[in-house]
């Protein structure tokens, strides 16, 4: 392939290669120049142009296949455009010679394809240059027209269309002739034809007047007659060209105007002429006058549904203003076409119309116009309704005769008034909260009108107004509680009006039926009341037999939709139910046969009415509450049902006696039971089998049909893979709800409400827009169908043998027409057993069973309906699945082989090619793979069978499949397989689509086969990597969608595979080009494929998304709306127009992947693109441009140039118009993708929430983009969100504000210091949150609010109270409403929803006063200050403005303490009692609690769930800070509001001791704490767990909580091991810390009640200290039991967090044989805090135990202090000592300072423990290689601790001081001048001791070494602060020493401190020059000789006078000092401070 990169033919190449690769090199030659010439030096393509022509001029009559033809004229074309033209004309004669030859063998064609197709591409290329030689051409191309075969008519009419584009409206002289060439193509028996002349025509009338103006009646026909008998792809052509030429004759183009004096149609003529499509369809307006006005024949379904399109296209065309300004007329023409007689002949033939009237609005009303012109449409469409029903009103209250025409009249007004209530429905629905204006603006009267229409004499009319209600309800929820009761007044009051029962129960069914789409729900008391209107209904319905029939219909219905409500409703009505379900049938089997002899044909009529509703009543309650379903309660059911089944068999003699008109109602009774037993366990009706079969068999064979109903099951059935074999790829395009009008099948796509009401209360299925059950013969046969797939598995196999004989017989039976239905039903129900036999995993059954199937299924597969082929090779490869035996299916196999090698014939070909696909899809590539080899020879053969596409395409078909299945094993047949699809691709003809869309599967199925191979670098996976890239470029070339859309797909899998191989340049290009398809595969395929690449590539993709906006002026691109926006903006832009949800689905995830990985380097952008999303005002009516801020001359411009655009591409989509503003839909994701940015920006870089290094970011890098900057932005954003009508997006700006608010609380304003960032939108902030609080805002809503309220005054933005009152205040007035207690308000919601409500406002309230307490904690903590002064200023920042007292915040919620405190505890009951097991539910309230009701509670329970957590943080606060709530007054208690029975009233004050009161209240606040500490869920948020375990620390704080806890140990145990637990489970370290926290509080309650125990004791005991019985845990024995020792519980926990963080810890690690030393490491901050805590409260623990308890645990606690402060003891740069270190040595001298050293009875004991410790510390300090970085300090301070608590007689131990003075030694020689002074000091603390026997070792041991090192400073004095510092630090030991001495050694010992201080100083010459440290020794040295003389006179001067030079040298220094005593004195005073801080600070003092 390489070979073929080059511009001029490697021909010595393509002549080595064989004559099958020679095309496809050829191919890939003409690619390569068609990139290479656009981009190519002109000079080079000149040099080389006369052999380039010759090449492609002589590939012109190489008979090349189709996509080479195209791409050589393309690139002839473009080398002329480029190069020289002077040798242009040669070729175009060359070229209309080969068009003229008279040769017309098959062989010679495709060189005249080529020839014409060059023809096309110049003059498309080259146009108005190519002068006069045009109508030459066209003659000559026309000439060929009348003469060629279809392949050749379909190319010369592209080429005619070429023509007229490129030369415009100079062709004008040869208009005349091209359109009478061609439209009597128009009715071409090829589809392919007609479809490129509807493109050509299409083309011609841009410049040809006479077709929209003499000629447009003729073109009208033309079409009409076209779309006869056509397929879809003719449909849309011709439909967008008789749309388009309507609205040109509208509206023509100004061009064509100018020209000659044109007289423009009225819309009324050319609405008129669609109309006769719509209702006369092809035939003319005179020759059939006769029969037409005798109203004979209706109009060919494909007619009406392809002028429905051109409706579509016409309104799309002339756009969304015009629209807007003609919206009533069109309305009225719409709805006066399905009035129409002729448009309802028949009910199924009016459900059509309707269908298509309906498809009309929608797409015109829903796509074209904004939110705002679709509520003026909205007033319009009531108008009409209003009229209509004006009209009806007045026939049905004509007493007189005279309404003959009017009863027409009525009848045909329901129709109109079905569409039209359908499309305000759907509206209503899409405008979803924005629709509020429409509903609540009085002179419209939505409702009023709406309800009016439940009265309507027809039932279809009054089930869509009760449809159109339930979208009401759905869209606006707080309307549904008011319809309901407005419903149910207007039945009570008007129960005689059969219209009024059956129109208002249909209406309180369809809004129950919504319910489950309103997330608040209905109160519960509305099912009480349904149930009651229904009962009434059906007590009442015998009492009056007009009414009869209704009120049993009605009463039924209404109990059907009840059940919809779900479980927690209905548990309440079942015992009452049941009763009715058994009093509908008959008791007994007497019973059953009496009644056969009783009653006419109206009470039969109501009796079968009245059990199919009970049947239905009963299906929706299995349905929808199956949890209800037990045993007992399915046993109670089976009775009627049963009775049900029995009575079945009744029914035909009953219809014989009392008339034909009873099938319906029997129809639907059985409808209903097969519904129901569907749903139910087979098991349960075993016993009913044979008579249940016998019916279900008979229905669907017909048995007792008449009529050829077929089932509609059959394509939902066979696999949805075969839908290219089945045409139901329909189902996937945008016309779906009109093309299944046209599917083979009984009554398809005629789904209507009435034909079954009780799916009004049902869910829609996904994808529809409103339910539509098909008539009632074929959903009885469906259920049947249904059934039989669900009980056959269960049947004997002598059952099974039995049925399938029968079905055999049956079709043999049966002839013609009736056969193909009775053989389509009976393959549905063996495809739909054999399903359920896969389900169920059995077996088919023995051999005769599976012969009698097969013979069955065999005889089907070369039946001519290709539905049943599909069905058989379906059942076929499942009964394979099922029996799964080898040797059956090489059976199978054989027999397909065989009949294959033999058969000629097209149908018995596919069909079993077919089979061999289907056996390999359902057995898997294990399973077949013997078959592989013959199976593929075959199909390879099959595909290459020119002569029917039929058979290529079912060939192909069944190849991808097997490729599918077979995985790698097909590894080995890829190459060939991959050559057959290229050859395929080159050689047949486009028009062939089906061929080339399995073409496509075969690719896509064989790029996986190889998959990640596809990236080797190897020969074979090159050629087969390129081969599949040709193949997908070709496929993507074609002409159809589909086939671009296989293209996509496989390309898509290619990048997946191989992503360095797949070209994104030209790539997300094209696929950006079929976002705008009007296909919607396309637009599918196009955007599944972009997000795969955004995921990887998100920046490249938007790149060349942009590259294609600069490249659209050259006209390629079709009509692509990239702007400055770029393919985002597309994106965002087609959220608003596309209805899909997988397409829907996959924009969210493109943007979601681009957002992600651009949002933060291209900020400023996505915030524009969000913004304007969000800003698209919807005041300015129907189509807005994007308001985009400061550009507003460039939207001028912009309009200016849409109007141009409309004028020249009218034939385009509505994407060249001015996009209407985005629909709530869409800014609701814009305000999640806010939400978005915000956290992907605190993930990237924090400078984005700091407003001063943003600035100074932005002034070093003007390009960078920092979020804070656009703060402003952000809250305007949110701001907007957040008030708008739409609920969901009031809810997304309510989160965005809170995460706004969340990460810029903090921010600090540089300019203002003290000040935050968001105070100055704190206006903004209360703005967006007081509408959330009006009365009539939802729940939810207020909800949020509520949160963003409790966020934003816990955020300390604001500090001035006055401020802050504004959104306190809110808060306020919620909490006056919650206080009102339940049932208080009318309700519109369900009680769940008040719940939620108030719990919110009490979980904000909670958090407020939780900040509110922090803020007061740190203000009491810190010292009060001083007056400020101006300079300290500075340190404020952190208090946050400091105006106010700083416990504020507090003095606001003080007021409300009272009431809250109340309504917190109450809440925390009501959650205690609901986090009960299942078990307990007993226990439960009857009436519910505080805050829910008994009937809600599941839902209650997740609203709880949601809120304890700070309410119980702030109970605790509250509790500890008012000692147990011991200042509340008694009286208050009963003040809660009355009508919450949940607080027993007044129970506390009146009869419970405050010790009670205390410990029901630890009960409650422990057991919440514990119950959810011991098992929080994942999806648990940390703060939850971090509030609780506040709440437990506050808690213990409180001296009645610490006394509780420590009296109940098992409790304290019990919260010790729930916290271990968490621990194990819980990261965070901030939990961990928390809880240390709660663990010390545990532990230091138990110390204080075990102290005061002992001081009792002690008092109680007098002065007899031994008799006494030791407290403490341990007793006399030491042991700890684990489970009831308080102490066990907290070193298991202690232990677990130690060994977490310092792993060396554990001794076991240290023994296992893989273990490597570790160098300890810094332990991080948290860390370090957390292990510090830890051994503070281990060293707590010994004094909880007894002595000998004390003992068990000491040697663990002392292994593991001193083993913490050997792995924490590590120096640090900044010289603290690390916590953790800290920590233990403050625990070692915890423990070592205890009373226990003074126990006698563990004296011995105790001694060894401690020196065992002393020991270890001393080992540990040993100086080592392997331990650098030892921190000397910290061991030597532990020495020194050892040696200053514990007694001499435990550590004056020869060995052990041998050790310590090792350690000291080591000390003072230190190189660390800093390590030297802090052993100087800890010395003189150990010299100092009280004890000398322990002290005088260590001097006599220490001091000579201290003297030496002294002594030496003189010779090197000391160079920095820190060895000054070390030496004044040994003077000082040395001047204790002295002082320490006995009055006769003084001499000697001053004989060795005056010389070495005098030889400190220097001489008077020296001191000027000498460093500043120098200086400072000096001075230091002679302030202590002038303090010491004094103090020791007589000494002093015996020693002074034994060394003349001492004293000469101290003389010199003082006499210098006096001179300069000045400087002195200022020396002095800063002397001082110097002297007495040592550097090195200890945190905490140990000594």
């Amino acid at each position: 392939m390489e070979l073929a990169h080059s511009l001029l033919l490697n021909e010595d190449a393509l002549a080595q290669i064989t004559e099958a690769k020679r095309p496809v090199f050829i191919f890939e030659w003409l690619r390569f120049l068609d990139k290479v010439l656009v981009a190519a030096n002109k000079v080079d393509v000149k040099e080389k142009q006369k052999k380039l022509v010759e090449q492609l001029t002589g590939l012109i009559s190489s008979a090349p296949g189709p996509p080479t033809r195209k791409l050589l004229a393309k690139n002839l074309a473009t080398l002329y455009s480029i190069g020289d033209t002077f040798t242009v004309f040669q070729t175009l004669d060359k070229c209309n010679d080969i068009i003229k030859s008279k040769d017309d063998t098959p062989a010679y064609l495709p060189t005249k394809l080529a020839a014409v197709a060059c023809v096309g591409a110049f003059y498309e290329k080259m146009g108005r240059m190519l002068g006069s030689s045009f109508p030459d051409t066209i003659n000559n191309l026309l000439k060929a027209l009348k003469s060629a075969e279809s392949q050749g008519r379909g190319e010369i009419l592209l080429s005619l269309q070429k023509v007229l584009s490129g030369l415009g409206g100079a062709a004008a002289s040869c208009h005349r002739d091209i359109y009478k060439n061609a439209r009597s193509l128009l009715t071409d028996r090829s589809m392919a034809v007609r479809c490129a002349v509807a493109k050509c025509l299409l083309e011609l009338q841009n410049e040809a007047v006479f077709m929209w103006t003499t000629e447009l009646e003729n073109v009208a026909t033309l079409c009409f007659k076209a779309l006869e008998g056509s397929n879809y792809g003719v449909r849309v052509a011709v439909s967008k060209l008789l749309g388009t030429v309507m609205a040109t004759a509208l509206m023509p183009k100004q061009a064509a105007v100018m020209r000659q004096n044109v007289k423009r149609a009225t819309l009324e003529e050319v609405l008129e002429l669609m109309a006769t499509g719509f209702l006369r369809g092809g035939s003319g307006f005179l020759k059939s006058g006769g029969e037409m006005l005798k109203g004979g024949g209706s109009v060919s379904r494909e007619v009406r549904v392809g002028v429905t399109q051109a409706y579509v296209v016409f309104v799309t065309t002339l756009g969304g203003q015009w629209l807007e300004r003609n919206f009533a007329t069109f309305l009225s023409h719409v709805l006066d076409l399905v009035s129409h007689p002729r448009a309802t002949q028949t009910h199924v033939e009016a459900v059509y119309s309707r269908r298509c009237v309906s498809f009309m609005l929608r797409a015109t009303l829903g796509g074209l116009l904004g939110e705002k012109a679709q509520i003026a449409a909205g007033k319009e469409i009531c108008q009409a309704i209003s009229k209509q029903m004006r009209a009806v009103e007045a026939v049905v209250n004509d007493t007189s005769g005279e309404n003959k025409a009017g009863a027409a009249d009525v009848s045909a007004s329901q129709h109109v008034m079905v569409c039209a209530l359908k499309e305000l429905g759907s509206l209503v629905q899409s405008l979803s909260a924005t629709a509020s204006p429409l509903i609540q603006e009085p002179s419209i009267g939505l409702l009023e009108t709406v309800t009016s229409v439940l009265l309507h004499p027809s039932m279809a009319a009054r089930l869509a107004a009760a449809w159109c209600l339930r979208c009401v309800a759905v869209a606006l929820p707080y309307q549904l509680t008011p319809l309901l009761d407005r419903c149910a007044e207007r039945i009570n009051n008007l129960k005689s009006s059969p219209e009024a029962v059956s129109g208002y129960s249909f209406a309180m069914a369809a809004l129950l039926g919504g319910v489950h789409q309103c997330p608040l729900g209905i109160p519960h008391s509305k099912g009480k009341l349904v149930v009651s209107i229904a009962e009434d209904l059906l007590r009442t319905a015998a009492q009056n037999s007009r009414l009869s029939l209704q009120r049993t219909q009605a009463g039924w219905l209404l109990l059907g939709a009840l059940m919809t409500l779900g479980p927690s409703l209905v548990r309440y009505h079942l015992p009452k139910m049941l009763l009715l379900w058994r009093n509908v049938f008959p008791r007994s089997q007497k019973e059953l046969e009496a009644e056969k002899a009783r009653g006419d044909s109206f009470t039969w009529q109501v009796t079968l009415e009245g059990r199919a509703g009970a049947l239905c009543a009963m299906r929706s309650f299995v349905a929808h509450c199956p949890e209800l379903l037990t045993e007992d309660v399915i046993r109670r059911l089976m009775t009627p049902i049963e009775c049900a089944m029995t009575m079945m068999s009744h029914v035909p003699a009953i219809i014989k006696v009392h008339g034909a008109h009873l099938k319906a109602s029997a129809a639907m009774v059985r409808l209903r039971l097969y519904d129901i037993l569907a749903l139910l366990p087979p098991k349960t009706y075993e016993g009913s089998f044979n008579a249940l079969l016998r019916e279900l068999v008979a229905e669907f064979t017909l048995t007792d049909n008449s009529a050829n109903t077929t089932t509609s099951l059959l394509r939902s059935l066979c696999h949805y893979d075969d839908s290219v074999l089945m045409g139901s790829w329909l189902q996937e395009t945008d016309h779906k709800s009109i093309e299944d009008q046209l599917q083979p099948n009984s009554a398809s796509g005629s789904g209507a409400l009435e034909h079954d009401p009780s799916s009004i209360y049902l869910r829609v299925p996904v994808g529809e827009a409103i339910p539509g059950p098909l008539p009632l013969g074929v959903s009885v046969i469906d259920a049947s169908v249904a059934l039989f797939g669900v009980v056959f598995p269960h049947v004997s196999f002598k059952h099974r043998l039995q049925m399938l004989d029968h079905f055999a017989e049956c079709i043999k039976q049966a002839k013609g027409v009736r056969q193909q239905a009775v053989q389509l039903n009976i393959f549905t129900a063996v495809l739909s057993a054999l399903k359920g036999l896969a389900e169920n995993k059995s077996t088919l059954g023995p051999e005769e069973v599976r012969k009698s199937a097969l013979a069955l299924v065999m005889g089907a597969l070369d039946n001519p309906n290709p539905i049943l082929r599909c069905a058989a090779g379906e059942a076929l490869g499942r009964m394979a699945q099922v029996v799964g035996e080898a040797t059956f299916i090489a059976r199978m196999a054989q027999y397909s082989f065989d009949k294959l090698k033999s058969a000629r014939d097209v149908v018995s070909r596919t069909g079993h090619s077919l089979a061999l696909g289907c056996l390999h899809r359902y057995v898997g590539g294990i399973g077949s793979g013997q078959h592989l080899k013959t199976s593929v020879s075959i199909l390879l053969a099959l595909a290459q069978d020119g002569s029917s596409h039929e058979v290529q395409t079912w060939a192909l078909h069944s190849l991808a499949l097997i490729v599918d299945s077979s995985g790698p094993m097909y590894r080995g047949y890829v190459e060939p397989t991959l050559s057959l699809v290229l050859t395929l691709l080159l050689t047949v003809p486009p028009s062939h689509t089906e061929v080339h869309q399995c073409l496509g599967r075969c690719l896509g199925a064989l790029i996986t086969t190889v998959g990640p191979e596809l990236q080797g670098n190897g020969a074979t996976i090159s050629t087969i990597r390129s081969s599949c890239l040709v193949g997908c470029a070709i496929m993507q070339d074609h002409s159809d969608s589909l086939v671009q859309a296989a293209a996509i797909s496989c390309l898509q899998q290619l990048h997946m595979f191989a992503p360095r191989h797949v070209n994104l340049s030209s790539l997300v290009p094209c696929l950006c080009v079929h976002l705008c398809s009007s296909h919607l595969l396309l637009r599918r395929a196009a955007v599944a494929c972009l997000r795969q690449l955004a995921q990887r590539e998100a920046a490249e993709v938007c790149e060349y998304a942009m590259s294609l906006s600069k490249r659209a002026w050259d006209g390629t691109t079709i009509n692509l709306n990239i702007t400055e926006t770029g393919l985002e903006g597309v994106l965002f832009g087609m959220l608003d127009r596309e209805t899909d949800r997988k397409l829907c689905a996959d924009i969210h995830d493109t943007l979601g992947h681009m957002l992600s990985s651009l949002a933060v380097e291209k900020l400023s952008h996505w915030l524009k693109l969000c913004k304007d999303v969000l800003a698209a005002t919807t005041e300015v009516g129907g189509a807005v441009t994007f308001d985009t801020g400061k550009d507003e001359e460039d939207s001028e411009k912009k309009d200016e140039m849409d109007d141009d655009i409309m004028f020249t591409s009218l034939g385009e989509d509505d994407k060249s118009k001015p996009s209407v503003a985005p629909r709530w839909v869409t800014r609701v994701f814009a305000a999640d993708c806010l939400c978005r940015i915000i956290l992907l920006c605190e993930n990237a870089d924090k400078t984005h929430f700091d407003l001063a290094a943003a600035r100074s970011a932005r002034a070093k890098n003007p390009k960078g983009d920092l979020l804070v900057l656009h703060l402003s932005d952000l809250i305007r954003m949110a701001f907007m969100a957040a008030t708008d009508h739409s609920n969901q997006l009031r809810m997304a700006g309510l989160q965005a504000l809170e995460d706004i608010i969340k990460k810029f609380a903090s921010v600090p304003e540089p300019e203002f210091p003290g000040h935050v960032i968001l105070e100055q939108y704190q206006a903004n902030v209360g703005a967006a949150l007081r509408p959330a609080f009006s009365p009539d805002t939802p729940s939810d809503i207020t909800a949020k609010a509520c949160q963003v309220c409790s966020t934003w005054i816990g955020s300390g933005v604001v500090s001035d109270l006055n401020d802050l009152r504004r959104v306190h205040n809110l808060l306020v007035s919620s909490l006056d409403k919650v206080q009102a207690g339940k049932g208080s308000s009318s309700q519109l919601y369900s009680e769940s929803a008040t719940t939620m409500e108030k719990l919110a406002v009490l979980k904000a309230w909670a958090e407020v006063y939780v900040v509110a307490m922090k803020i007061k904690k740190e203000a009491e903590s810190k010292p009060a200050r001083p007056a400020r002064s101006a300079e300290d200023d500075e340190d404020d920042e952190d208090l946050g403005a400091d105006v106010l007292p700083p416990d504020s915040l507090i003095t606001l919620v003080q007021p409300e303490l009272p009431s809250l405190s109340r309504l917190w505890l109450a809440m925390l009951r009501d959650y205690a009692l609901l986090t009960l097991p299942a078990e307990f539910s007993s226990q439960l309230p009857p009436d519910g609690g505080a805050f829910y009701t008994p009937e809600t509670i599941d839902t209650a329970r997740l609203h709880y769930r949601s809120s304890w957590a700070p309410v119980l943080h702030a109970v605790a606060l509250w509790l500890s800070s008012t000692g147990f709530g011991a200042s509340e007054e008694p009286e208050e208690a009963p003040s809660v509001p009355p009508s919450a029975p949940g607080l027993p009233q007044g129970a506390y004050s009146n009869n419970k001791s405050f010790e009670e009161l205390v410990k029901d209240r630890m009960h409650l606040m422990l057991g919440v704490s514990i119950e959810f500490l011991c098992f929080p869920r994942p999806e648990e948020p940390i703060e939850h767990v971090m509030s609780c375990l506040q709440a437990l620390c506050t808690l213990l704080d409180s001296p009645f909580a610490k006394i509780h806890i420590a009296e109940d140990q098992l409790l304290a145990v019990e919260l010790l091991n729930v916290l271990h637990r968490l621990l194990l489970t819980r990261d965070p370290p901030a939990v961990q810390l928390q809880v240390t926290a709660v663990v010390q509080e545990t532990i230091r309650s138990a110390l204080d009640h075990l102290r005061q125990q002992r001081t009792a004791q002690g008092k109680e005991e007098g002065g007899e200290k031994d008799s006494q019985s030791p407290l403490g845990e341990g007793g006399d024995t030491g042991e700890l039991l684990p489970g009831k020792s308080l102490v066990f519980a907290a070193m298991e926990l202690l232990v677990f967090i130690l060994v977490r963080h310092l792993p060396q810890l554990n001794t076991r690690v240290k023994e296992s044989p893989n273990h490597v030393p570790v160098r300890p490491q810094r332990l991080s901050e948290e860390s370090a805090r957390l292990v510090a805590n830890t051994v503070t409260i281990l060293a707590e623990l010994p004094s909880l135990c007894s002595p000998a308890g004390s003992m068990t645990i000491l040697p663990t606690v002392l292994f593991l202090i001193t083993g913490v402060l050997k792995e924490t003891a590590i120096k640090s740069s900044d010289t603290s000592v690390a916590l953790p270190a800290s920590a233990a040595l403050q625990g070692i001298k915890t423990i070592i300072t205890s009373p226990l050293a003074r126990a006698e009875s563990t004296q011995t004991h105790w001694t060894g423990l401690v020196r065992s410790s002393l020991a270890s510390v001393l080992e540990y300090s040993q100086p080592d290689d392997s331990r650098p970085d030892m921190d000397e300090v910290s061991m030597l301070t532990a020495i020194t601790l050892f040696l200053l608590s514990a007694s001499n007689e435990v550590v004056g131990v020869t060995v052990l001081q041998k050790g310590c003075m090792d350690r000291f030694r080591n000390g003072l020689n230190s190189s660390d001048p800093e390590v030297q002074a802090r052993c100087y000091q800890l010395l003189l603390s150990v010299f100092q001791h009280s004890s000398r026997a322990l002290s005088t070792p260590y001097i006599h041991a220490l001091a000579p070494l201290m003297v030496e090192k002294l002594k030496a400073v003189e010779r090197s004095r000391p160079g920095t602060a820190a060895e000054l510092q070390a030496v004044q630090e040994g003077i000082r030991v040395l001047e204790n020493l002295v002082g320490m001495g006995e009055e006769q050694n003084r001499v000697q010992l001053l004989a060795l401190l005056v010389p070495t201080l005098i030889s400190y100083l220097l001489d008077e010459n020296a001191i000027s020059s000498a460093p500043h440290v120098s200086k400072g020794l000096h001075d230091f040295a002679l302030q202590n000789l002038m303090r010491i003389g004094p103090l020791y006179p007589a000494a002093f001067k015996t020693v002074i006078g034994a060394a003349p030079e001492l004293k000469t040298r101290l003389e010199s220094a003082i006499r210098a000092n006096q001179a300069s005593s000045k400087a002195k004195a200022a020396a002095r005073q800063a002397q001082p401070t110097v002297q007495a801080a040592p550097t090195i600070k200890l945190k905490t003092s140990f000594f």
